[in-house]
């Protein structure tokens, strides 16, 4: 049995380091999602130990902090040292920040030298999500203790790129394996495996493929433990058709009515999915109004996308030769004055929770006007400006304002259209069903929602489900599966045996002897065991005595025992040898008058080891007790047996068991 432990804190984690001395020494393993995750959705940052390793998952930011609370607390792991010395190695999902975002702060300000992973595109646009938004928090708002350029690039030159389905070998026990999430370009769930312990991990994924990334996979893997992200945990989203229709509607009644729309998106993901919707559309309808993306990370997006094409959907990528759907023809790059221009415009601006950046400002000159809109495609963490306004707040403080100076009035639309690239509900449940893991754990998500899907998840795949909140410690325990080959020869000779045809799905008995030979499992027959190990056989034969009163001769009382048997078990081979033994299949019975008393027979019963015993037991009407009262040895099991079976037509009497 293996014993695995979840604890997910932002500042409790002063119970790992016990964990990590015990994990050496009872094989407990356990999920950490520390300063985020645990009930919790931005600053995802996961321990896993499993069988002595331990392995960072993601290492990201909040987008709702601005002060230390934005990073993981990396002391709480060590104080005295560096990471290096805990952390076998960290794995990134993908380059979103509330995932990647602390991993130059955590390489190089913290001190971690092991081996990073990462996909081939999240190792591609990871630093450049880095370096804008570094420029947006030193460069623009002036603040301290924070990353710097060469810090970005000194962190990636640790990262090792994955390629998708590759078993990756990280030391002698631990090795991972990249699988497609969908999400993002680039993102990736990741099986991580030492010995037969497992545990999945899957970052963000989608399982619906959209306009130009498919959908997630996952061999059927049967981890212990499927760690999987609940941001839409109780939502089951409308067709994918019905949303775009409504979007394009409102964007279009907008711009009709000469106002500006605002799409707040993150650099790469929801934003070419809705660039390629709008471009369609605007094609279609032959409309004039401008569309701008935010300058640069178009043609960032453009390059990195052609090069990582087999990333993106099977219709992409066919099409692909003859048309780039990347290069848009009604979308222009923007620049800060364009906000200003009177007449209708629609702008995609990053970031995507209004926290910061270019969509901020933006925002903050249209939110007096009610002719404009802002449409949120995407998940807002609390906190941010996304947030706030999607729950309805209209006077709005923002930073760099006068202390008690105006507060900003909201006045525009503010829509909420769930372009999201998370699995909702039904998606996580068909992971699981591909997936078919013995324990489930929920991480990046609201702790209501969470709490409903563990419900349902416990109901339907009746498997236990948890979801540790940030400084609750939740303990698992596995029984992992030990694979063992069966030789042919056995099988065959068990087909031999006749009988019904064995269900897949139903366990069967097999008989065999189990050879372990360079850490692996070998069921074979006897005969075949004996040979490979080069042994001599020996027959095991198991005896008892049993007493009972009969008045007659040895030789008639055993006669009398072989006209009874011959007469209960029908079907079975019974034989009254002349050297003066009864044998029924392999039991050997003999008679001989007690020393002490002629009238008292001492019965000698003496049988090998054979499945022979139940289906001979089951013609006594003793059988129940004996199943009620498992195990029995066989010797137990022939005296019970012999009890039932001895009961002549003319006695009364039951013999007595007095030796076994």
């Amino acid at each position: 049995q293996h014993s695995y432990s979840f604890k997910s804190y932002r500042c409790a984690l002063v119970c790992l380091l016990p964990l990590l001395k015990e994990c050496n020494s009872e094989l407990l393993s356990s999920v950490l999602p520390f300063q985020g995750a645990g009930q919790d959705v931005g600053r995802s940052c996961i321990l896993v130990s499993i069988g002595g390793k331990n392995i960072m998952l993601d290492c990201g930011m909040h987008m709702g902090y601005n002060d230390d609370r934005r990073f993981p607390d990396f002391s709480y792991i060590t104080q005295n040292g560096r990471l290096t010395d805990f952390l076998d190695c960290l794995i990134i999902s993908h380059f979103h920040l509330d995932h990647c975002g602390a991993l130059p702060y955590m390489s190089e300000m913290v001190g971690y030298d092991g081996p990073i992973y990462m996909t081939h595109p999240t190792k591609a646009i990871c630093p450049i999500l880095l370096e804008d938004f570094r420029k947006i928090t030193v460069d623009k708002k002036g603040e301290t203790n924070f990353f710097t350029s060469q810090m970005i690039k000194d962190c990636m030159k640790k990262v090792i790129p994955l390629n998708l389905h590759q078993t990756v070998q990280v030391d002698d026990e631990l090795e991972i394996k990249a699988y497609y999430a969908g999400h993002v370009l680039g993102a990736a769930m990741v099986h991580i495996k030492v010995g037969s312990e497992s545990v999945v991990y899957t970052g963000d994924y989608n399982m619906t493929p959209d306009r130009h990334l498919g959908a997630a996979w996952i061999d059927k893997c049967r981890p212990d433990i499927l760690i999987s992200e609940s941001t839409y945990a109780t939502t089951i989203r409308d067709s994918k058709r019905c949303r775009e229709r409504d979007f394009l509607k409102k964007v279009h009644e907008s711009i009709e009515r000469g106002g500006k729309v605002l799409i707040p998106v993150f650099a790469l993901g929801r934003a070419q999915e809705l660039c390629i919707l709008l471009e369609t559309f605007w094609e279609r309808m032959n409309l004039k109004a401008p569309i701008y993306f935010s300058t640069g990370l178009t043609e960032k997006a453009n390059h990195y996308y052609k090069l990582f094409i087999t990333w993106t959907n099977q219709k992409i990528r066919k099409t692909f030769v003859q048309r780039n759907m990347f290069e848009f023809k009604h979308i222009k790059a923007f620049d800060r004055s364009y906000a200003d221009n009177p007449g209708p415009m629609v702008v995609f601006a990053t970031p995507g929770m209004l926290h910061a950046g270019q969509s901020l400002q933006i925002f903050k000159k249209w939110a007096g006007n009610e002719k404009n809109m802002v449409i949120m495609p995407g998940y807002c963490v609390q906190g941010t400006i996304g947030h706030k306004i999607l729950n309805g707040q209209r006077k709005l403080e923002m930073e760099g304002r006068a202390q008690n100076g105006p507060l900003l009035d909201v006045k525009l639309q503010v829509e909420y259209m769930s372009f999201s690239a998370h699995a909702d509900a039904k998606g996580i449940m068909q992971l699981i069903r591909m997936a078919e893991p013995r324990n489930m754990l929920l991480v990046h998500g609201e702790a209501v929602k969470m709490e409903f899907l563990k419900g349902k998840i416990e109901q339907e795949f009746s498997i236990d489900c948890y979801m540790p909140a940030n400084g609750e410690t939740t303990t698992v325990t596995t029984n992992p599966s030990v694979p063992v080959d069966i030789s042919l020869n056995l099988l065959k000779r068990e087909m031999a045996l006749g009988g019904p045809l064995p269900d897949p799905k139903k366990p069967r008995t097999m008989h065999g002897t189990l050879i372990m030979k360079e850490n692996s499992l070998k069921l074979v027959s006897s005969e075949q065991a004996l040979k490979e190990l080069g042994l001599n056989e020996h027959q095991l034969r198991f005896t008892c005595h049993v007493q009972l009163q009969d008045p007659h001769s040895d030789a008639d009382t055993l006669h009398r025992i072989y006209t009874h048997l011959k007469s209960v078990l029908k079907g079975y081979t019974i034989q009254h040898l002349p050297d003066g033994t009864v044998i029924v299949e392999s039991i050997v019975i003999k008679v001989s008058s007690s020393a002490e008393d002629s009238n008292t027979k001492v019965l000698l019963l003496s049988w090998s080891y054979q499945v022979i015993i139940e289906p001979l037991l089951k013609k006594s009407f003793l059988y129940p007790a004996v199943l009620a009262n498992p195990p029995l040895k066989s010797d137990v099991i022939s005296s019970f047996w012999v009890q039932t079976l001895l009961q002549f037509p003319d006695s009364n009497k039951h013999c007595g068991i007095t030796e076994s």
